[in-house]
């Protein structure tokens, strides 16, 4: 074989080399990446559950509204990863019930653009919903609390 051939040969081996040793950096990173990344969703997930255990013991407790208490919930249950393919609502149907009827009334600030009359109605309106609802919406509290505190 001839000088030339083996530099050719050498020169491919060292390229070679040198391309898997750049992959397998490239892959490492990626991995890392990787988990950083689903590090940072857990973390945020494990934030919404921490917040929905508040709010259902909170409203268990009767230390918040139960048509506010479905507001934040059915949001941060839609703010989980998996509400893509899973409908929390067959689970917690009063309070996707609850939502559907108070979800266009304004809230915070929005509020204070309406007369008072008009607040008045929809307060009498919402919690209207909250005495009629309320004991299909405080046992759908207590499946929520077993789901996500055990």
């Amino acid at each position: 074989m001839s000088a030339t051939a083996i530099i050719v040969i050498l020169i491919g081996i060292a390229i070679i080399m040198a391309l898997a040793f750049y992959a397998t950096k490239l892959v490492r990173r990626l991995k890392y990446q990787n988990q950083l990344r689903d590090a940072a969703v857990q973390k945020r997930v494990d934030r919404i559950d921490e917040s929905i255990i508040t709010i259902a013991k909170a409203m268990q407790q009767e230390q918040c509204p139960l048509s506010e208490g479905c507001l934040r919930i059915v949001v941060l249950l839609d703010h989980r990863p998996e509400s893509v393919e899973y409908d929390y609502a067959k689970d917690y149907p009063a309070m996707h019930e609850m939502y559907d009827k108070i979800k266009h009334m304004p809230t915070h600030e929005n509020r204070k653009k309406f007369p008072k009359k008009k607040i008045r109605e929809m307060d009498k309106e919402r919690e209207g919903y909250e005495a009629s609802m309320k004991d299909t919406i405080q046992a759908d509290v207590e499946r929520l609390l077993k789901r996500f505190v055990e």
